[in-house]
């Protein structure tokens, strides 16, 4: 969060970006747009590293860099680097912060494709090498002869960005014979990731070498990179193949599904657009570039921060180099170009990355674990539905005695409470029960299971501490005006025959509930109390498992979410709880002697121990 009166610039600033001024580099001021003749070298103003470059290889949120066509600013004798420099220094100054692991250049280097522009962008490049920092380069049209594909043979591109440069790059993987495409790969999220940097007009025998690229990295996800696939006539259209980019899809991508996202500078506007491959997947097809703005683009970056936790990529467009210079010395049009917030230069893509790389790269399922390990000291009961698919008595595998036992409501179809091979991915038993209740005018309907009247559980009251844990999965057709209020777990038992004054005499003495707006809800009264505490959740997305954990000290009830405790835990010292010596109910909701609302969704491995465990105990641990 900023701080009232803190400019975005300032930050900026503070991070090490104030290179223009500081380091006596170009500023375009009012009175003129050309840079002075004098520029500081590429290694003036770097940041302080703390040791070599070293991303975060196994956080799930990392940052790749994307730079456009640059040939404006390296033109003839029309040499301008404070722009890249600027750019490259904003790299150093927030690789920790931003996990940056990778920057792509998507080509048009230079306009003429000339010895002495290629010399001075080569010496600008020298700042990501001084610092390991991983990068891949590729020749624009402008770069080379266009007029022909990667055999051209020599030239100053490859003199200066050829393999050669990258030989000691950890990051690099090699290069087509030609030297004019190269791989290269980056570790982020704990998985490898490739990069294809193609030629302006890769030949068939470099579209082979790509393709063998991909296949000898079988499990890798592959960003391609060249300067020409996709296009639009007008900003905010959506980007179409131009017929290069027909050939290579037809040729490479779209049987390659590996590749998920494509990135291509060459024309202008930016624009995007999503693709479905042969094997029937998502491929985002993007073009940047900004060649056409002010100043030649100013050495724009494009952010790609993947967060693989929340199966989002988002992505921001910056120019490093105006943000660096104090806000007094911007001219007009350096003001508009800061940073771009349109819909085509700021977006979100959600990607459900385990789906996408599940045709090559599959996460296999969390195998199921023996129940013995799951018995742990203090455990009381443990249920859970992989060995049997009997509805109608459960064992309690701790060997204690608390079977449960199926209640069927009048009228319930043999639907109404049915084995399922769905599970919770971290769940120790593959499998589950489906409650099929709900509830309407004429009352509840369904059945679900109770322990049996000899239960030892049923007269337990947990004095010295309990953990309560579930897996459930709430489906689709979830609906509050009809499942509100059904119980996960509750125990039978009227809070007014307890002698409990202070809530509603007639509901249940323990409880885990579900409320309208599927959030949970641990009410219960403890032994030492005359009132109920309550634990409440957050709203649970439907459709989607979850594990939950309530667990009390002796003093204190916490309510876990995956692991997670929740923000409505209250600090009202409790222990124990209640029993009238009545059942516990899985599925099952009693209010004022009878049943009153019967769950809807699923219901895995049901763990219950007399003791307060820690989150690295919990079953999904």
């Amino acid at each position: 969060m900023t701080a009232p009166g803190t400019s975005r610039r300032s930050l900026l600033v503070g991070a090490g970006l104030m290179g223009a001024a500081a380091a006596g580099l170009a500023t375009a001021s009012p009175a003129s747009a050309a840079a002075p003749e004098t520029a500081a070298p590429a290694s003036a103003a770097l940041p302080e590293l703390h040791g070599p470059w070293r991303p975060d290889t196994e956080d799930q949120r990392f940052t790749l860099v994307v730079m456009p066509d640059t040939q404006y600013m390296f033109d003839g004798d029309a040499i301008h680097p404070a722009p890249i420099e600027a750019s490259f220094r904003y790299l150093l100054a927030n690789a920790e912060d931003d996990n940056i692991v990778f920057m792509a250049h998507l080509g048009d280097l230079t306009q003429n494709g000339q010895a002495g522009e290629f010399a001075a962008i080569g010496e600008a490049f020298t700042v990501l090498d001084t610092h390991q920092v991983p990068y891949s380069v590729l020749a624009g049209n402008h770069d080379i002869n266009s007029g022909k594909d990667d055999q051209r043979g020599p030239s100053p591109y490859l003199d200066v960005f050829g393999p050669q440069r990258f030989r000691g790059a950890s990051s690099f993987g090699g290069a087509s014979p030609d030297g004019y495409n190269t791989w290269h790969s980056f570790r982020a999220a704990g998985r490898e990731w490739l990069v294809l940097a193609l030629d302006w007009r890769p030949s068939a025998a470099g579209i082979a070498w790509a393709r063998k690229v991909v296949a000898d990295h079988p499990t890798s996800p592959v960003i391609l990179t060249t300067h020409e696939i996709v296009g639009a006539n007008n900003y905010g259209d959506e980007a179409q193949l131009s017929d290069f980019g027909q050939q290579l899809w037809d040729e490479l991508i779209d049987g390659s599904d590996q590749i998920f996202l494509t990135l291509n500078g060459h024309f202008w506007p930016p624009a995007r657009t999503v693709k479905t491959n042969a094997a029937g997947h998502d491929t985002h097809l993007h073009i940047t570039n900004y060649q056409d703005r002010y100043y030649g683009g100013a050495a724009m970056i494009r952010l790609y921060r993947f967060d693989l936790a929340r199966n989002t990529i988002d992505v921001d467009t910056i120019s490093p180099w105006i943000l660096g210079q104090a806000a007094d010395s911007l001219n007009e049009l350096q003001r508009q170009e800061i940073e771009l917030t349109g819909p085509q230069d700021r977006f979100s893509l959600d990607i459900d990355f385990t789906e996408r790389f599940s045709g090559f790269a599959p996460v296999a399922p969390r195998p199921g674990r023996p129940v013995g390990r799951m018995l742990i000291p203090g455990t009381v009961a443990y249920w859970r539905f992989d060995g049997s698919h009997d509805t109608d008595r459960v064992q309690d595998l701790t060997g204690r005695g608390n079977d449960l036992v199926k209640q069927a409501l009048p009228g319930a179809a043999d639907s109404a409470l049915t084995w399922s091979d769905q599970y919770h991915p971290d769940q120790p038993g593959h499998a589950s029960l489906y409650f099929g209740g709900d509830k309407d005018g004429s009352g509840p309907h369904g059945a679900y299971l109770r322990t049996v009247d000899s239960a030892p559980l049923n007269a337990a009251t947990f004095a010295a501490g309990y953990t309560f844990e579930t897996y459930l999965k709430l489906p689709a057709d979830w609906d509050g005006n009809r499942n509100a209020w059904s119980a996960i777990l509750s125990r039978w038992g009227m809070s007014g025959e307890a002698g409990k004054t202070g809530g509603d005499p007639q509901e249940p003495v323990v409880t885990l509930s579900l409320s309208g707006g599927a959030e949970l809800q641990w009410c219960v009264y403890p032994v030492d109390l005359t009132t109920s505490v309550t634990n409440w959740g957050h709203l649970l997305p439907l459709n989607a498992w979850w594990h939950v954990a309530v667990v009390n000290d002796g003093r204190h009830t916490t309510m876990y979410v995956d692991g997670c405790p929740v923000v409505r835990n209250p600090a009202t010292v409790n222990h124990g709880l209640t029993s009238l010596g009545g059942p516990w109910l899985l599925g099952g909701y009693e209010y004022n002697g009878k049943i009153d609302q019967i769950m809807h969704g699923f219901i895995g491995d049901v763990r219950i121990t007399d003791r307060a465990l820690s989150p690295r105990e919990f079953m999904n641990a």
